[in-house]
């Protein structure tokens, strides 16, 4: 998302983005929903903090491959922060994108769907967290990218 921006205001001669989106309409409907009720604002900062460690394996399975980095990058977020994140996701309007972005993003993503998601290239199996766990494929596609 924030490399769809920035590709508005520098124009790079290429715009890669991982297991993320290009637009608003490629954000699932819990963030879309939260646009028109904004239920994070009545949650405590300390409770989304904490309820990212049980709600996170949940959601992305994937995660218990990388299960100590999971828990450390979790433990350095502060909570303000998360809580900001959540509110610039769901109240993110893009809705055009540059068509040269290339996407790469992961069929079993469930933070941010496949289904609703324009890409490039799929990595099977790939979910939200496949930058950690499928990281040879990922630099495959990557070094075939810079190679053009």
């Amino acid at each position: 998302m924030v490399a769809t921006e920035i590709n508005e205001i520098l124009k790079p001669k290429k715009v890669i983005i991982v297991s993320s989106a290009k637009c608003r309409n490629e954000l699932p409907f819990q963030y879309k929903f939260q646009k028109a009720i904004p239920i994070y604002r009545i949650i405590p900062k300390w409770l989304i903090k904490k309820s990212t460690f049980i709600v996170q394996p949940l959601f992305e399975p994937d995660r218990k491959k990388e299960k100590e980095t999971c828990i450390a990058m979790l433990k350095d977020k502060d909570p303000v922060f998360l809580k900001r994140t959540i509110e610039m996701i769901v109240n993110w309007n893009r809705v055009d994108y540059d068509p040269d972005i290339i996407h790469i993003h992961g069929d079993n993503d469930h933070t941010i769907p496949i289904k609703n998601i324009k890409y490039n290239y799929l990595i099977d199996g790939g979910s939200h967290m496949m930058i950690l766990t499928r990281t040879r494929e990922i630099e495959n596609i990557l070094i075939t990218l810079m190679q053009d």
